[in-house]
């Protein structure tokens, strides 16, 4: 029996939600959710994904950070390469088939999965988008350094697009490593490892290099400091709040919290800062 006090969310009341948060027609959004916190939903974060699709219209995009569902860190040696007895066993990266990172939620793999959905080909960065510019998103995603220029993270803040937090943490907004990758500060810690990806003859494997994204990207900052970032510049009257179902989400420009991210970086991780 329908619980009154717990009643379903539905695609046309997050839909309600989301335009009410300031999501718009023509809108590219990046989102990230933590779906237990939204309520009760028909048809599960299909809801979600629907609702947005809806919300942005024909003309716009609705995007997920992936990554992929790997976990082979520990096999690499000190030199980031995978022993020979164990290459074989490692599944290689397809864009159109591996699956997202369970660490992200269940939403990226969802949006993923989505009929129409493209898949950028950088393994570590990659983003799923579904809509009018999800081929132009996911095209050309450079395998090194893949927060960086001509990534969909370069790219969202290029279309002026939003980046939407559906009841996840302010530290899990993925865009603030592109902001890393664009800030002039020293000592910026590099990763290089091999990558194996799917070819038509077999898997090929590839040294990739990029930012470390799995701590701060250099020394002395705090391990959830993309949060005090968020907080800092919503301190300042940007974004919008509002209920997303039951979560509490957030709604922000890509381009203004990306330059606001650099200068916080800049100016609490420069040179003088962290020498001081």
């Amino acid at each position: 029996m329908l619980d009154p006090r717990r009643p379903f969310r539905t695609r046309a009341s997050l839909r309600d939600d989301l335009i009410r948060s300031g999501v718009r027609a023509g809108d590219a959004v990046m989102v990230h959710a933590a779906m237990g916190k939204v309520g009760r939903l028909l048809n599960g974060p299909d809801a979600l994904i629907g609702a947005l699709l809806v919300a942005v219209g024909p003309e716009g995009t609705v995007l997920a950070y992936t990554d992929w569902d790997a976990a082979y860190d520990e096999l690499l040696d000190g030199h980031g390469r995978v022993p020979r007895g164990w290459r074989e066993h490692v599944p290689p990266f397809d864009p159109a088939s591996s699956r997202a990172a369970r660490d992200n939620g269940v939403l990226a793999e969802f949006v993923r999965t989505t009929p129409g959905a493209k898949r950028s080909g950088n393994p570590g960065a990659s983003v799923a988008a579904v809509g009018a510019g999800a081929d132009w998103f996911t095209a050309d995603h450079p395998l090194d350094y893949g927060y960086g220029e001509g990534s969909p993270f370069s790219k969202l803040v290029e279309a002026r697009g939003k980046v939407l937090m559906v009841g996840a943490p302010l530290d899990t907004m993925t865009l603030l490593h592109h902001a890393e990758h664009l800030a002039r500060i020293p000592s910026k810690r590099v990763r290089r490892h091999e990558v194996p990806f799917a070819a038509p003859d077999g898997t090929c494997w590839r040294m990739v290099e990029e930012f470390d994204t799995s701590e701060p990207v250099v020394p002395g900052l705090p391990e959830a400091y993309f949060a005090d970032v968020v907080r800092e510049f919503l301190a300042h009257g940007q974004g919008a709040r509002g209920p997303v179902g039951e979560a509490p989400s957030l709604l922000v420009e890509a381009a203004p919290i990306c330059a606001s991210s650099v200068e916080w970086l800049e100016r609490n991780a420069g040179a003088g800062r962290m020498s001081a």
